[in-house]
This record gives structure tokens, C-alpha cells and sequence, in this order.
């Protein structure tokens, strides 16, 4: 589904700021995270976890205590996933690049030309929401970084990109939200941004796409339509 011109430009006049997600949006991690997982899962126990990533798309692991505690019960210990995690994603990227989604730097330079506001809504902790931006060297296009570990409620809950919108000195109407998963649309809905889905892992059901401002297939997609509704 592409959002029309005529759709777009009733909204750009009014638009100041972008907030991008970062998991699957701006990087291709979330299939990192399902090797990740499958690591930390053996090493505590439950056996290959990977596929956790799929039901917590967009929580960060704090915050999705009570999936992990329903699907492994007592065998599940919070500590020790974080740490075995931590662990395995730190050599993974000591070694290798972060993948970076098609149409990112296309999208960001046409963006600060255009004078946009830049922020990101993560649920990752900080540590690695600094380290992907700055292995990509993107890191100095976003004015705001908000991260999983800064707020007390997870995705879908709005907290995120409501802080996101304050620290940006915007009104979340006035922000386009970008997003792959249904809890980080869902929180960009709540907050009352308007929110552009590009999918990674997950494709929309009915609600989602009830709620979404368009969906394109990447980010380069997403790029040539705000630039069309402005042309």
C-alpha cells in the first residue's frame, strides 16, 4: 500500500519531526536476535529461544517478563537471558558490521536537507542503541535517542514516543513515527503520531493497517513519498 500525494501533503506542512524506530527498521537485527536468543535460551536452560523474538517484537526484554514467564515458567531467569544475550550480541557485532536496511542513509540525508527534527524509539538499552548508530555513523543525524532502559513502561505502551516528541520540543501529531512490528505501531499510535509502517518480520493484520498512515517496503519506498507529497 503507497499513501497518495494528495494524502501526504495535508499532513507536511504541519510535519516538524521524524522518530525511527531502530530493530528491524533501521537495522536488520532482529534476525541477529532469534541466533541471540537460541544462544541465551540454551545456555539457561529452555532450550533454542529464538523464536521469542517474534512474540515480543518491540518490548525489550524487561519489559516482556510476563511473555517469557508464560512460555518458560520457573525455568526462566531475567538475569541471566540479559547477560547471555549481552554476550553473545557484543562478540556478534565485535565481528561483524551492523546490517544496515535498504534505503536508511537515503532516507536520513533527504530528511536533515529537508529540515526535519530527528529522534529514535527504542526498546533496546542504551548501550546498544549507541553502539548500532555509531558502528553505521549515524549516530550525529538524531537529536533525541530514547531508549528502552529510559522509560517504565515497554511498547505498545505510548510512554516512548511520548517522551521522544517532549525531548524534541513537538507535539506528537506534528511527528511521523516509523515502525516494523505491531507493539512499536501501536505505541506511535497511542502517542498520536502518525505512523508509517515498513515491515521486517511481521506483516500487518486488519487493525494495524486501520491505524497506519501508509506502509512501503523500505525506507528508500518511504524516502520518494514524503518526497512526493512536497514536490
Amino acid at each position: 500500500m503507497m499513501m497518495s500525494a494528495d494524502f501526504l501533503t495535508g499532513y507536511l506542512d504541519d510535519m516538524k519531526a521524524v522518530i525511527f524506530d531502530m530493530d528491524g527498521l533501521m537495522f536488520d537485527t532482529e534476525r541477529v536476535f532469534i541466533e541471540a536468543w537460541d544462544y541465551a535460551g540454551e545456555k539457561i536452560g529452555v532450550g533454542k529461544a529464538g523464536y521469542m523474538t517474534l512474540k515480543t517484537l518491540g518490548m525489550s526484554i524487561v519489559m516482556s517478563r510476563e511473555v517469557w514467564i508464560k512460555e518458560f515458567g520457573e525455568k526462566y531467569n531475567e538475569q541471566e537471558l540479559r547477560r547471555h544475550t549481552k554476550e553473545f550480541l557484543s562478540k556478534y557485532y565485535a565481528e561483524n558490521k551492523v546490517p544496515v536496511k535498504k534505503g536508511l542513509y537515503i532516507l536520513l540525508n533527504y530528511l536533515k536537507d529537508s529540515g526535519y527534527k530527528l529522534g529514535v524509539a527504542s526498546s533496546s538499552p542504551r548501550w546498544e542503541v549507541e553502539s548500532h548508530l555509531k558502528d553505521a555513523e549515524v549516530f550525529d543525524s538524531f537529536q533525541v535517542i530514547v531508549c528502552g532502559d529510559m522509560v517504565s513502561k515497554s511498547k505498545p505502551d505510548p510512554e516512548i514516543y511520548l517522551k521522544a516528541c517532549e525531548l524534541l520540543k513537538e507535539k506528537p501529531q506534528d511527528c511521523f513515527a516509523l515502525e516494523d512490528s505491531r507493539n512499536g505501531i501501536l505505541s506511535a499510535y497511542r502517542a498520536g503520531c502518525q505512523t508509517i509502517m515498513v515491515p521486517d518480520l511481521w506483516q500487518p493484520d486488519e487493525e494495524i493497517l486501520s491505524v497506519i498512515a501508509g506502509k512501503y517496503d523500505d525506507l528508500e519506498q518511504v524516502k520518494a513519498a514524503i518526497e512526493a507529497g512536497i514536490s
